[in-house]
């Protein structure tokens, strides 16, 4: 018999409550730092559980407290709640109801699913021997939330934490995990060349910006294709560019690119920035150009602690069984759970929620992205038995 069997059952019993939550914070969108309604509808929830509640970030993420009966560790389970600013273009009863702001990552799950492991958990207050931390932070999408909530004591007496993100790349109900560098760094860069404006039909009479800049982006790209392994995991995309004129007959006299730099190797944190400057460095001036380079760090690299992540993949192994559970390939999409995997061990982990016959298949950041709901309860038992599983064992992972 699955030794989770009654933590299965008691998720698919409070199916309806999740997906009611979901749907509700997905009518509601909050963007970062401003999530103040969603925090203050988890924190009315938590309380009206038994669980003691502080709120953080200046009221815009919310910490829980469940304390078993029975001294012991602490496990932290952490949501993000944070939405985007798209405007959503599905047409469903609870489409986002904020302009401009749309839950296309999924963060309204998250917010719910984890509710939902804390009404499970809560029952077994008796049984559970050390603490529940429940982690409701902001800000996620821009890179921010995590730290500030680290900076604001939410992982005090915190021995391991654990997370969960839904995702469109994976079936309904799978689950995928992986030891060591899942989730790139994610720093961002912004250029800007200043040269002298002239009319389009007089060109030498200028020192074209739009040139220099064309020559810098298409070298900058060089740098991945000529000078890291191809083995190794590395990414530079320029994802905007800009200048001050909108005429078509005249050269502006300054542009702007940006764009972002993904690695797994932290050796690469520096290396990567230092190439763009120095080829910056090289084609502006001979250019007769001049520029600024700016380098805004955001994001660690996800390392996932191998005990803590072996432990997590059997748990939902012998929950949900073998045939739904892989060992995935790394991504070099971001998260700021890294902060928290700075700080203590623990694992983040994906939940399949693609669903073809239901026609949910657009990928996360999408105006039309959705998610299967049958994979909300899931994710609830994942957070309750691994919460139960690691409090049950109190030397883990050493006895």
């Amino acid at each position: 018999m699955n030794k989770y069997e009654n933590i299965l059952q008691e998720a698919q019993g409070l199916r309806q409550m999740i997906v009611n939550l979901r749907r509700d914070f997905h009518e509601y969108p909050e963007l970062s730092f401003k999530e103040f309604q969603t925090a203050k509808k988890v924190e009315r929830f938590l309380k009206e559980l038994g669980i003691e509640t502080e709120m953080l970030a200046n009221g815009s993420g919310v910490r829980g407290l469940l304390r078993g009966k029975k001294k012991g560790r602490t496990i932290a389970l952490r949501a993000d709640m944070d939405a985007l600013p798209i405007e959503e273009e599905r047409n469903v009863p609870f489409k986002s109801q904020n302009s401009g702001a749309m839950h296309a990552c999924g963060h309204d799950c998250h917010t719910a699913m984890l509710l939902g492991a804390a009404a499970i958990l809560e029952k077994r207050r008796e049984e559970l021997q050390g603490n529940v931390v429940f982690i409701f932070q902001p800000a996620e999408e821009i890179g921010e939330g995590a730290k500030k909530m680290v900076d604001e004591g939410v992982l005090e007496g915190v021995n391991s934490i654990f997370g969960l993100h839904i995702t469109s790349s994976f079936d309904s109900g799978t689950f995928g995990y992986r030891t060591g560098p899942l989730l790139a760094a994610g720093d961002f860069f912004e250029v800007v060349i200043n040269g002298k404006g002239a009319h389009g039909g007089m060109p030498h009479l200028s020192i074209d910006p739009i040139a220099i800049a064309a020559s810098s982006i298409l070298t900058i790209q060089t740098i991945i294709s000529r000078e890291i392994d191809p083995l190794e995991s590395a990414v530079i995309s320029i994802c905007k560019i800009s200048t001050r004129g909108e005429a078509y007959n005249v050269i502006p006299d300054s542009v702007t690119f940006g764009g972002t730099i993904r690695y797994h190797n932290i050796k690469l944190a520096k290396y990567l920035p230092d190439r763009i400057s120095e080829i910056l460095g090289g084609i502006v001036p001979g250019m007769r150009g001049s520029y600024k380079f700016e380098l805004f760090r955001k994001f660690p690299a996800t390392i996932n602690d191998e005990a803590m992540t072996t432990f997590a993949s059997n748990v939902a192994e012998e929950a949900f069984g073998k045939e739904k559970v892989f060992c995935m390939n790394p991504r070099m999409g971001s998260e700021d759970f890294s902060y928290y995997l700075q700080k203590i061990p623990g694992t983040f982990i994906f939940l399949g929620a693609k669903n073809e016959e239901k026609g949910i298949v657009y990928p996360q950041h999408h105006p039309m992205f959705d998610i299967d709901e049958d994979a909300l309860p899931l994710g609830a038992a994942m957070h309750s038995a691994i919460a139960v599983e690691y409090l049950a064992h109190p030397g883990w992972p050493d006895d």
